[in-house]
């Protein structure tokens, strides 16, 4: 039996895990520009372990650790963490990743205050439902240590595909079989509510091209 009824998440994982499957290391090796970002950020607040959440094949994750990062890498895509278990493996870094699939829907597995600093890049911004969204910040939070560093991105309703394709309510739309939920600018304040919110970034990425935040918000001391 299942324990809640199918949610475009749901469906998402699925497709995830076809896409991946059909398109192994489907980004490459080099590391997106939130992470080159992020990896400075980490270094300058003295982070030394990183929850990277939707880590997918890995890309960032081998990067933080080749910096001497000790990375905790999760997705919801097993096939997706398999592809990063063995790009560690052969890249030599096993000792500095480890890997698990997790449903961010879910609690993290992880004791209060545990790690350093958090990382997601387009994370936040799948087939989620705000409430969802929420509840999964206040579970970054929660293992992050007092002055911990959360570096995010997420696409927002700037984006060329705002309003597009399949809409599933909640600033949710589905194109391409991908589904995001497209960030208003109120959302990323709220999810800021008991942070230092210290940088919303404009940038954009990939042929569309996809236009995104990159924020960056630290947990009181």
């Amino acid at each position: 039996m299942q324990e809640h009824d199918p949610t475009p998440a749901d469906d998402q994982r699925r497709h995830w895990q076809e896409t991946y499957a059909a398109h192994p290391a489907m980004y490459g090796d080099q590391p997106s520009a939130a992470a080159v970002h992020a990896l400075d950020r980490f270094r300058a607040a003295g982070a030394r372990q990183v929850l990277e959440l939707g880590a997918g094949h890995g890309r960032d994750t081998l990067f933080f650790a080749r910096a001497g990062l000790t990375v905790i890498a999760t997705d919801f895509s097993r096939t997706g963490i398999d592809q990063l278990r063995t790009a560690a493996d052969g890249a030599g870094l096993t000792g500095l990743v480890s890997a698990a699939v997790h449903d961010v829907r879910r609690p993290l597995p992880l004791g209060d205050g545990s790690v350093d600093a958090v990382f997601a890049h387009m994370l936040l911004c799948m087939a989620l439902s705000t409430d969802e969204i929420h509840a999964a910040v206040a579970e970054v939070r929660r293992v992050l240590r007092p002055g911990g560093v959360f570096v995010y991105t997420v696409r927002h309703t700037g984006d060329a595909h705002y309003g597009r394709g399949t809409a599933h309510g909640d600033d949710i739309y589905e194109h391409g079989g991908f589904g995001v939920h497209f960030f208003p600018r109120r959302l990323v304040d709220a999810l800021a509510e008991g942070w230092q919110l210290e940088e919303v970034q404009s940038f954009e990425e990939g042929e569309l091209p996809r236009r995104l935040w990159r924020v960056t918000q630290v947990r009181p001391a």
